[in-house]
């Protein structure tokens, strides 16, 4: 059985299932939908506990498949962990968790827990991850997005009963604090929590929120991508910035930036010979949120802006690794600043 992040809760009140996977790259949501499956179990009287981490080709999982048998003289019922970190548990940990899956069903004295950690497509339809879906919950806990992070906060302010103002000011100081905290969920959760140290339940102000909310934000250059072909110029600039000040490489920033140029004149060659947008798209491996901007964005874009940023990224290629180019900055950020804003500014019209 499939479970949204959202529907945990209503779940484990109904009732628990013997068997729950966690599988997510998010360290904050993974713990407490972990910490709400334990906390149910220790209210129906899973009082024992083993923790099993799966670290290396040749783990012994012997031991895994005994824990589900093996229950102390202090303790009726029993919650066995398995941790796999890469999410790759091998030959033999394949058949372990089929068995333990199949095995799972009118189990009243053992609830299996696995921690997984984001999983692709191929992995998923894997026979130990099928087994795992068919025969329990899994729960995919996917990162919160930009977008939905405003909301977000608003919600964890919410639950320890504190707001921000209402209307336009509200929606600015939560913005503001989404930009102070984008991409590192778990100190988010840290500046909500200060804020109930510092301040009653209640309406929160603008200067509240400003004076106590640090800069915690942690920016990953392939969310760059998204936020240059949605025309974010504000956002974009402060990725970069934080980018650089966290020492990412300008090779492998200038290359997110470019591949995505050289996506989109593959794709509009293709349209221009003929190919319809969504075959295109396919053929040149676009998907996901880059497929929904392309779509957008591409069939008012003119050959010839697209050809301006092409040899814009070539001139940057040529800065990062120490060239010179003249009307350029020197600098290799200065001149990834300009491109960026240049790609920005173009794809803007487009999603107007």
């Amino acid at each position: 059985m499939q479970l949204a992040a959202g529907q945990l809760a209503a779940q484990l009140a109904k009732g628990l299932r013997p068997l729950y996977t966690l599988h997510g790259d998010e360290p904050l949501l993974v713990q407490e939908a972990a910490d709400a499956i334990r906390a149910a179990a220790r209210a129906q009287g899973h009082t024992e506990r083993s923790v099993h981490t799966v670290a290396g080709a040749h783990f012994d999982w012997s031991a895994v498949r005994a824990a589900g048998g093996s229950l102390s003289l202090f303790a009726d019922r029993q919650l066995v962990e398995i941790r796999i970190p890469s999410g790759k548990p091998g030959k033999d940990g394949s058949t372990v968790l089929q068995q333990i899956a199949e095995g799972a069903q009118g189990n009243d004295t053992t609830l299996t827990l696995v921690l997984l950690p984001r999983l692709d497509k191929a992995t998923k339809t894997g026979a130990w991850f099928a087994a795992l879906e068919r025969h329990g919950a899994t729960v995919q806990i996917d990162p919160v997005e930009r977008a939905a992070l405003p909301a977000w906060i608003a919600q964890r302010l919410a639950a320890q009963g504190q707001r921000v103002a209402a209307g336009e000011e509200g929606q600015r100081t939560l913005q503001f604090f989404a930009d102070r905290v984008e991409g590192n969920l778990l100190a988010a959760h840290q500046e909500i929590s200060k804020l109930a140290l510092l301040h009653p339940p209640g309406e929160l102000s603008w200067a509240q929120v400003e004076s106590a909310v640090l800069n915690v934000a942690r920016y990953d250059v392939f969310k760059l991508s998204e936020a240059v072909l949605s025309g974010q110029l504000g956002r974009v600039t402060r990725m970069l910035d934080g980018l650089q000040a966290e020492g990412e490489a300008e090779v492998l920033v200038h290359y997110t930036l470019a591949e995505d140029i050289r996506a989109m004149k593959r794709v509009k060659d293709a349209m221009n010979a003929g190919r319809p947008l969504p075959m295109a798209l396919r053929e040149q491996r676009v998907w996901g949120p880059r497929e929904r901007l392309f779509e957008r964005i591409l069939p008012q874009l003119q050959d010839a802006a697209l050809a301006r940023l092409l040899r814009a990224a070539h001139v940057v290629d040529g800065i990062v690794k120490g060239l010179k180019a003249p009307d350029w900055p020197t600098d290799g950020w200065q001149a990834l600043h300009r491109l960026a804003t240049m790609v920005c500014r173009t794809v803007q019209a487009p999603l107007r």
